[in-house]
């Protein structure tokens, strides 16, 4: 049986779940998502058709190598262990885009150099005479990416940055590229309206794209169909057979697709004349221009087309900030009236700055999707048919009473305090509220779409009503600033029952949610659990431990689901072995690994007792994790008190070390005393709490503690 081909294509942020989609629909037999980009697996050619049919991905790249690189001359050596005869003779051109980042090479630009270096020097002691360097038409794009002193070598299989479709032949103002059109349409359900032979309307049209994308997509014509052979057509060892195949079969399908797109049914419009009459010749370059309608108009004043359409969809206007132009701060309400009344039926996806003046629209947002306009941090916002939304409205919802409003007014703030933070760092799944109000004692956590409200217990001496009206009131506030509907928002609620207080949710269901954190993939279960799977607050914890965990073996005890061995794994640790004494969680830890295409002998997972396990275990751990919970009286194990059993436990772990390892304690227990007496003998203790405290937890310092030990 052939072995798969591995490739890596990029995308913007906020692209990574649709780009999996596609890449399956394609044809990949494994698709996983990383930050900015999707691992896949398929055969030769999936390469050629993902270069060919991709909307979404940035570039296809086709990983050579992977090697430590601390210093130039690993960075060297590993360039010139590859073959690179089949992919560069010594008369084409070549070029280097080299990324770096927490390296001993520090410079992107002298990576590049050192890479092409050794590319060279290679086919001149080949041949006698080496290759050229050019950037802007190379024959072969090389990508180096190192991280953490790993060098990740590839080759960019098209050549040229996908976005590009062929049919471009002017910029308007603040363009919008074609993959990012392709993802708002794929967002608002297009590819579904228009099979049902649905219209669209882009108000605000510009040069074309959205409107000319929109037709490709119902035309199903390939998003390369115009850009003719990729770059890795001129390699040595390229198969032009198989290129003219793909190539005939998106003719083909080109064909029938065109023959079924209706005219009239796309439409544009734009207060700029000169850029419609740039979209006209954009769609004839594209082949779609006796299919489209184009028209001079004001989106504020013009009447809808007929039929009207079903979708609505803009990039709208950005100005700078909202405040700063007037004719911008006009315009998303007098929108929002237009929508209402002349595009009731119809339903609307709007991109807009993420700087919350989509809630100048006066309409309220179903979805919200963070994304990226180039180095604009942007949100769509998907808007149901104004009148099923009136009324939906008008038969269950009420305005917002003065407790909701002023919590909404905390909310947003809180949201804008940590949005830049969320956008740079790629942060899907965070603490937005906790407690910040006194008496809107709750936390709030952010999943992608989805809201978890978690209550905390109330003073004895407020009033159970009371306390079931603040909490409403929570809710109705959380969904109206996200746009939530009721199924999207998860309400932990504590009910008095025999034992005390304990977590009921508002309804069980088992259907799991797939979140991505740091480039990997986690099974979380928002209203089945009190935890979710996933401790937001050991963010940092986890990103640590996946720096610090290469090339060792690596232990997590009471390992819960295990994503701090997912973390270790896809930092580079030699072996993980994971022990909890809960087989429900086992099973969702081995789900985890699954997810992240993490399997094999070297990643164990154990159900035990950890205490009587490491009694018996006689192996050494170069790092070793341990979180335990604050109490446990198990039927299946002794009782554990951390407070109480921390020593006894921090000695066994010590007694599994390898010399040079470490181990990184955490717990929850906010009154917590670390016995430094009974452990200074035989560790070092550094207190990595403050450093593991993630921003949107900044709030509530005591919410676990984290130490590093290491032996004398």
């Amino acid at each position: 049986m052939i072995a798969p081909v591995k490739y890596f294509a990029t995308c913007a942020k906020g692209l990574e779940y649709l780009l999996v989609d596609e890449l399956r629909a394609i044809g990949a037999v494994e698709a996983r998502e990383a930050l900015a980009g999707v691992h896949f697996q398929g055969d030769a050619t999936l390469g050629l058709r993902a270069c060919l049919w991709s909307r979404l991905a940035s570039r296809i790249l086709l990983p050579l190598a992977k090697f430590e690189a601390a210093d130039a001359q690993a960075l060297y050596d590993g360039v010139a262990a590859i073959d690179w005869t089949a992919y560069l003779a010594p008369d084409q051109r070549l070029t280097v885009d080299a990324h770096v980042r927490a390296s001993a090479i520090s410079q992107g630009m002298f990576a590049g150099q050192r890479v092409k270096d050794a590319i060279v020097d290679q086919l001149r002691a080949r041949h006698g005479r080496r290759p050229d360097v050019d950037p802007d038409d190379p024959d072969l794009r090389v990508h180096l990416r190192l991280v953490r002193d790993q060098a990740v070598l590839s080759l960019d299989l098209a050549g040229q940055p996908l976005h590009e479709r062929g049919w471009r032949q002017g910029q308007g103002k603040a363009p919008i590229k074609e993959t990012l059109a392709a993802a708002m349409l794929l967002r608002a359900g297009w590819p579904q309206l228009a099979a049902s032979g649905a219209g669209l309307l882009d108000p605000f049209c510009g040069i074309g794209t959205l409107v000319i994308e929109a037709a490709w997509m119902a035309a199903d014509i390939a998003p390369g169909f115009l850009r003719g052979a990729p770059g890795c057509a001129r390699w040595p060892n390229f198969d032009a057979d198989a290129w003219q195949r793909v190539m005939e079969e998106a003719g083909q399908r080109r064909e029938h697709g065109l023959a079924a797109l209706a005219p009239d049914r796309l439409h544009g419009w734009d207060l700029d004349a000169r850029l419609v009459e740039l979209a006209r010749v954009h769609a004839e370059a594209a082949g779609v221009g006796d299919r489209l309608s184009f028209r001079h108009t004001d989106a504020l004043r013009a009447q809808a087309p007929e039929p009207a359409p079903a979708l609505v969809i803009a990039n709208l206007p950005y100005g700078a900030r909202l405040g700063d132009d007037d004719s911008i701060a006009k315009l998303y309400p007098q929108l929002g009236q237009v929508l209402r009344e002349r595009f009731a039926d119809s339903q609307a996806a709007l991109l807009t700055l993420a700087d919350g003046r989509g809630r100048a629209l006066g309409l309220r947002a179903r979805r919200r999707y963070a994304l990226s306009n180039g180095a604009l941090a942007v949100e769509l916002l998907l808007l149901d048919p104004p009148s099923a939304r009136a009324r939906s409205e008008a038969a269950s919802e009420q305005p917002l009473s003065d407790g909701a409003v002023m919590v909404a007014n905390r909310l947003r703030k809180n949201e804008r305090h940590l949005r830049k933070w969320r956008q740079r760092e790629g942060i899907e799944c965070w603490r937005l509220y906790d407690a910040d109000l006194p008496e809107y004692a709750a936390a709030v956590d952010l999943y992608g779409d989805r809201a978890v409200v978690q209550e905390y217990q109330a003073p004895a001496d407020i009033p159970e009503p009371v306390a079931r009206k603040r909490l409403g009131e929570l809710v109705r506030a959380v969904r109206s600033e996200f746009g939530l509907a009721r199924e999207q928002v998860v309400i932990k609620k504590r009910q008095r029952q025999r034992g005390g207080f304990q977590y009921q949710t508002r309804e069980r269901s088992d259907a799991p949610v797939i979140v991505n954190e740091a480039g990997l993939r986690f099974e979380v279960r928002l209203d089945q659990y009190l935890d979710t799977g996933l401790y937001l607050d050991h963010r940092l914890v986890r990103d640590w431990i996946g720096q610090h965990a290469q090339g060792r073996d690596f232990l997590n005890l009471f390992s819960y689901t295990a994503s701090a061995s997912i973390h270790a794994a896809a930092g580079g640790a030699r072996s993980t072995t994971s022990v909890d004494l809960s087989g429900n969680y086992l099973a969702w830890a081995q789900r985890n690994f699954e997810l992240n295409g993490l399997s094999g002998h070297q990643h164990r997972l154990v159900q035990a007792d950890v205490m009587a396990w490491l009694a018996a275990e006689r192996g050494r751990y170069g790092a070793i994790y341990v979180d335990p919970p604050t109490f446990s009286n198990s039927k299946s194990a002794d009782d554990f008190d951390v407070q109480r059993q921390h020593v006894a436990l921090l000695h066994a772990c010590g007694d599994r070390l390898a010399p040079d390892g470490w181990i990184l304690f955490s717990n929850h227990f906010r009154r917590f005393q670390l016995d430094h007496a009974a452990l200074a003998e035989r560790f070092a203790i550094t207190d990595l709490g403050p450093q593991m405290l993630p921003p949107d937890f900044r709030r509530n310092p005591r919410i676990h503690q984290v130490y590093r030990l290491v032996p004398h």
